[in-house]
């Protein structure tokens, strides 16, 4: 399931409205999503997955879009047809942007998003400008939005719950990578022992033959 990732938790805080998007120009789908408003945009700054790429009209106000990247997916190597839904969703939730023809959406790894002391809700600045990507939108895509906007659901997230609970599978992962790490390292110990034991019997071997 597209969605399996989310798992809604209603009573935990903190807990946000967010909306859900199936992109299905790609087989198989992703998701898409973002905040209700910009009190729900700032939880998600803070509380982004590693695969989560975030997307936003430049220089206007408008909706955080994110695409949760499916494993294997780069976020350097987005399919056009994926980049393409992002923008145009972001670009229909921007009041300005959607009106106006040719405008820029910038989209970055959510782990590029940096938030100072001072910066607005809903405000967010970059660690690295060089990991800023931007796409110029030309005229809105109504297909596209329509597509996006019948597959739209509104959940209740507890978006620190989801993110502990990522990061504790993240970390039994490499917990995992390592033990397997340390029994390779110790088999292969263990096959050098017993190869130089055997190269010391053999030579043993020839000596008392020459003997």
């Amino acid at each position: 399931s597209t969605q399996s990732t989310w798992e809604v938790s209603c009573w935990l805080w903190p807990s946000a409205m967010v909306f859900f998007f199936v992109c299905t120009a790609v087989n198989p789908p992703v998701v898409l999503y973002m905040g209700r408003d910009k009190v729900e945009n700032e939880d998600l700054i803070k509380y982004g997955f590693p695969e989560d790429v975030w997307f936003h009209v430049d220089r206007l106000s408008s909706a955080h879009v994110y695409l949760r990247m499916p494993e294997g997916m780069m976020w350097t190597s987005i399919p056009e047809e994926v980049i393409t839904d992002c923008v145009q969703l972001v670009k229909a939730n921007s009041i300005e942007g959607n009106k106006k023809n040719d405008v820029d959406v910038v989209y970055t790894p959510w782990s590029n998003l940096k938030k100072t002391a001072g910066m607005d809700v809903g405000q967010v600045g970059f660690h690295d400008e060089r990991l800023v990507k931007k796409v110029r939108v030309g005229a809105r895509g109504n297909e596209i939005v329509n597509r996006l906007s019948k597959t739209k659901e509104e959940k209740v997230v507890d978006l620190q719950a989801e993110q502990d609970t990522r990061m504790a599978k993240d970390r039994a992962k490499l917990r995992d990578a390592e033990r397997r790490r340390r029994e390779a390292e110790a088999q292969a110990a263990k096959q050098r022992k017993e190869q130089a034991e055997l190269r010391s019997y053999t030579s043993l071997m020839k000596e008392e033959k020459m003997t």
